[in-house]
């Protein structure tokens, strides 16, 4: 095996970025994530053992039959570290476990959009969090204000969509956010972040709904933390529906309504005028991806003696019965053979004599270590790369982090 060191012109670093586009769709209290249905298991309802749309945070519990007590689960033992779950009060960790006591979590994780719907002055303390971070975005639309002339977010009816970073990563795209009304699987509307400033503008929708709101602002996007908060109040249809689980009080369509069915405790059913009722998320993300690009070389007059015993002629004696290419050792001598012949493998247009004998190998992995010689990686050629002494390739390495 040769061994060479990267020179300083031989490793770069940069950074990819990327936007990966997520979709979500809502129909009857069930979630869609990127157009996927669930797969079924042979012990579970679905493989991973998570609800429909959602993410496996870890994917493990695959297929474990529910009930069983056969789910992997975190644990970690009290000792007097005080190391413990991030699940686990202190004061849970303090009065309930003993020392040498297993301390437990559960897996499977997932995660999932969620809506959260509040109506006209009732608490809203998820929301009240976030007017810090809504007026901060002041700055790109008044329309984030949490209290002003446009509305006021303390006490209006809205709807909020929650958003995990495991979608978008760094932040959601801006320009990139599109959400769509259907009545029925028509399309009454639909709001984009056209002016890339964080603000859901009625775009397109039914004669109906865009005489009420066309080129309104329905909502506002929290790009870096995953918000949605959909104020737009005026009507998309006509018809009636029960979009907050109150059969004796129903509401015209609106967006402060979007995504009805989301993880909310609400579920439409087939005798309820909500179920023809269904929602589109669509937005892209935005990842960093560290990446090191290597260049491995192999220059001319080198790597050109293999270890394979097949690149020796065969049946090369020293006499007797003692192959040649085996060394003389003893307790003051260890000395290798110089007159081993070497296989001629170059190929003739006859089959034989074949052609003039040259060194060849084939090159098929590219081993990477680091100083000490521990191996990070192996990179294989789709085909094994013809080396001849007059030949010197580079191979280009890219190595994601």
């Amino acid at each position: 095996m040769s061994l060479y060191k990267f020179g300083p012109n031989d490793i770069f670093y940069n950074r990819v970025k990327t936007h990966p586009r997520c979709s979500f769709f809502i129909y009857g209290a069930k979630i869609y994530y990127n157009n996927q249905v669930s797969d079924s298991g042979s012990f579970s309802p679905t493989a991973k053992n998570v609800p429909s749309g959602h993410l496996s945070l870890y994917e493990i519990n695959v297929d474990k039959e529910v009930g069983k007590n056969s789910y992997i689960y975190p644990f970690i033992t009290k000792e007097g570290a005080g190391y413990s779950l991030s699940t686990v009060s202190t004061t849970k960790y303090n009065n309930t476990f003993a020392y040498g006591d297993k301390v437990t979590g559960s897996y499977p994780f997932s995660a999932s959009i969620s809506r959260e719907y509040y109506q006209l002055g009732a608490s809203r303390s998820r929301l009240d969090t976030l007017q810090n971070t809504l007026n901060y975005y002041t700055r790109w639309s008044d329309h984030y204000s949490y209290s002003s002339s446009l509305g006021l977010k303390a006490s209006q009816s809205l709807g909020l969509i929650s958003v995990p970073s495991i979608f978008y990563g760094s932040s959601i795209k801006k320009g990139s956010v599109k959400l769509k009304f259907y009545i029925t699987g028509t399309l009454v509307g639909e709001l984009n972040d056209t002016k890339q400033n964080g603000e859901l503008i009625q775009v397109s929708g039914s004669d109906y709904a865009q005489t009420n709101g066309s080129a309104s602002v329905a909502g506002v996007v929290l790009y870096n933390e995953g918000f949605l908060v959909l104020t737009g109040s005026w009507a998309l249809e006509a018809t009636a529906r029960d979009y907050i689980a109150d059969l004796t009080d129903l509401q015209t369509s609106s967006w402060q309504y979007f995504g009805v069915g989301a993880d909310d405790g609400i579920n439409p059913t087939s005798g309820n005028t909500l179920h023809s009722a269904s929602f589109e998320l669509i937005f892209e993300g935005t990842n960093y991806v560290p990446t090191i690009t290597m260049f491995a070389h192999a220059p001319k007059g080198h790597l050109n003696y293999s270890n394979n015993p097949t690149y020796v002629k065969y049946s090369q004696t020293a006499g007797g019965d003692c192959p040649i290419q085996h060394p003389y050792t003893g307790s003051i001598v260890y000395t290798e053979r110089k007159d081993i012949k070497i296989e001629n493998t170059i190929s003739s247009s006859y089959p034989d004599p074949t052609g003039s004998f040259r060194k060849q190998t084939f090159i098929s992995k590219v081993g990477i270590y680091d100083e000490d010689m521990n191996l990070l990686g192996i990179a294989s050629v789709a085909k094994p790369i013809k080396k001849l002494e007059e030949r010197g390739f580079t191979f280009k390495l890219k190595y994601d982090i």
